[in-house]
């Protein structure tokens, strides 16, 4: 599956199904929205599906959380309570690459890339925790700013105190509780 990036008609209805309930639990995050023009979408762009499939493979709970009028795109993210399953990664391959020793398995952009999902950035991290309240318990790497990775940092979010705190790491370091959320516009 993972080499032609396209579900089956059942991993596809399975999916639909799933995607659909979530949908339907958690109404605040997407009022005014249709899941039917949502579903339409989304079967005009399998690859697409494979995305969300592969969100939800690692836990991610994927949603839609907002419609954009401008390019007419549905956008999910990650909504799992927690960070999704895809933790003790550093930052990206310069990060896992500079590593002398204890080498993750592999680095965020990476994976985020391999998945077809864009790394959440800051802001948007910020407008998932207005939805509910994520990362009580771990954090999750954001797409971190150029003149910061240019000196070797890499940012990483979590909700503490009921509060959403912005921290810095070396873009190396990884951490069990330290995974990534994702968004996929469709």
């Amino acid at each position: 599956m993972k080499n032609n990036k396209k579900l089956n008609q059942e991993q596809t209805e399975e999916l639909f199904k799933t995607l659909k309930t979530r949908f339907e639990k958690n109404k605040p995050r997407h009022k005014n929205l249709d899941w039917n023009k949502i579903q339409s979408k989304l079967e005009a762009h399998p690859e697409k599906l494979w995305s969300l499939n592969e969100m939800e493979e690692t836990e991610g709970e994927p949603d839609v959380v907002r419609y954009d009028q401008k390019t007419d795109e549905y956008i999910f993210f990650d909504c799992s309570p927690e960070s999704p399953k895809r933790r003790s990664l550093c930052y990206d391959y310069q990060a896992w690459e500079s590593r002398k020793a204890n080498k993750p398995e592999s680095n965020v952009i990476d994976k985020a890339s391999e998945m077809g999902i864009e790394l959440l950035t800051e802001d948007e991290y910020r407008q998932l925790q207005e939805l509910g309240k994520f990362d009580l318990k771990t954090s999750s790497w954001v797409k971190t700013p150029a003149h910061i990775r240019e000196l070797g940092g890499a940012i990483f979010c979590d909700r503490r105190y009921n509060m959403v705190f912005m921290y810095h790491n070396g873009a190396d370091s990884y951490y069990a509780a330290r995974g990534f959320r994702g968004s996929l516009r469709v």
